[in-house]
């Protein structure tokens, strides 16, 4: 079985093609093209790019396309895509703007292209689906509640990886397996052993800590939209919802001009006034700049209260994990999270983490109680192995 895992961007695109033959799972070739103006096109050099390296010989060979697609109003979980569910995501444009106009864009397209392969949709809400109502609900009034105002938590795929991989470093397949059929059964699986308690911090230009117990979330730091939690890239994070109105009425803005400056202009770009990319504010930090050094404090302070919540919900913690572009590279990123936490059993192992750059590896020192790894993560791999599952579950 062939499945291609396209990631769609509003100026990029990008795959991977896995085969699943004979029980194993094989990456058989992945590329991408940067600032696209032409999607057609770019679709149709994606299908020679895998004709030319022989990875596949006709695009009709592909069992289906599938895509990590982001947010749909009454839609999660993994899905056949077709124009009730395009809808549904185009209902919820407001809350991923930035992800959701090019994901349906791009998988008409592909619709076009491919006609006779399944499209294939695995929401980043679905590993959160499970969670506890508690963790999920605003305290709005239930009219705001019965209309989507809650939270749906994102990353998921990201999240659900990292579920089954330290299950597997851990020693507990009964877990990993358990966080593999997650989708296809729930909750309704048993482990055989005690409980296994995850934290998993995706730090990147956008950034989550999800709680998990057992392979499932019990609760993420993204709320109803990607526009919450930690400080992101130049996305604003948490905020109170008394500050829009304010700042409307204090600058004399649209709602939509406040809206745009929390999502272009906040986060880690605003706190800095230099850059969204904490490479180049990491670097003005260490030469004194003192609003780039209030950036990367208020990250590392966020990171922390997460961290700190989901270790109390789950009575501690067997392992904290940290993955995506910022968790898997930046050594002095992961100290500050993990600074003077010994009390709590948690201690770095200063030279190891110095050492790990993109890299699978245990960071946490011998006599640290919890265990500290970096993993990176395979957000297409998450997608290509749950559209296997969906297609092998219709067929049967």
């Amino acid at each position: 079985m062939k499945i291609l895992v396209a990631n769609i961007g509003s100026t990029s695109l990008k795959w991977r093609l896995f085969d699943f033959a004979n029980g194993g799972e094989r990456l058989l070739h992945k590329g991408g093209f940067e600032r696209v103006t032409d999607y057609p096109k770019a679709i149709e050099d994606c299908m020679m790019e895998l004709k030319n390296a022989k990875a596949i010989q006709d695009e009709n060979e592909l069992n289906a396309v599938g895509f990590k697609t982001v947010i749909a109003k009454n839609v999660t979980g993994c899905v056949r895509l077709d124009e009730r569910v395009l809808q549904a995501m185009a209902d919820y444009n407001g809350l991923a703007p930035a992800h959701n106009p090019p994901y349906i864009t791009g998988i008409k397209l592909f619709a076009q292209r491919v006609p006779k392969v399944p499209l294939i949709a695995l929401f980043e809400t679905a590993f959160h689906q499970f969670a506890p109502e508690a963790s999920l609900r605003y305290a709005v009034p239930e009219s705001w509640n019965q209309i989507g105002i809650r939270r749906f938590g994102f990353h998921g795929a990201s999240h659900k990886f990292i579920a089954e991989r330290s299950a597997e470093l851990l020693g507990r397949s009964d877990v990993a397996e358990r966080a593999k059929q997650l989708y296809v059964h729930g909750h309704a699986t048993k482990i055989s052993g005690a409980p296994l308690r995850v934290i998993s911090c995706h730090l990147g230009g956008s950034s989550s800590v999800t709680g998990i117990l057992n392979g499932a979330s019990i609760g993420t730091s993204m709320g109803m939209s990607p526009q919450s939690g930690l400080p992101q890239n130049n996305r604003v994070g948490d905020l109170d919802a008394e500050a829009i109105p304010y700042a409307v009425k204090t600058f004399g803005i649209s709602i939509e001009e406040a809206q745009r400056q929390l999502t272009k202009e906040s986060g880690l770009k605003g706190l800095s006034g230099i850059s969204n990319d904490v490479r180049e504010i990491a670097d003005a930090a260490a030469k004194g700049d003192a609003k780039a050094k209030l950036a990367i404090d208020v990250y590392t302070a966020s990171a922390r209260h997460w961290i700190g919540g989901y270790f109390l919900e789950l009575n501690g913690a067997d392992a904290i994990v940290f993955t995506a572009g910022i968790g898997e590279n930046r050594a002095d990123i992961r100290e500050a999270i993990c600074a003077n936490l010994e009390n709590l059993g948690i201690k770095l192992d200063a030279e190891k983490n110095k050492s790990v750059r993109a890299i699978e590896a245990e960071i946490s020192a011998p006599d640290s109680r919890v265990k500290i790894f970096v993993i990176p993560t395979n957000e297409e791999l998450v997608v290509a192995r749950e559209t296997k599952r969906f297609l092998e579950n219709r067929n049967n």
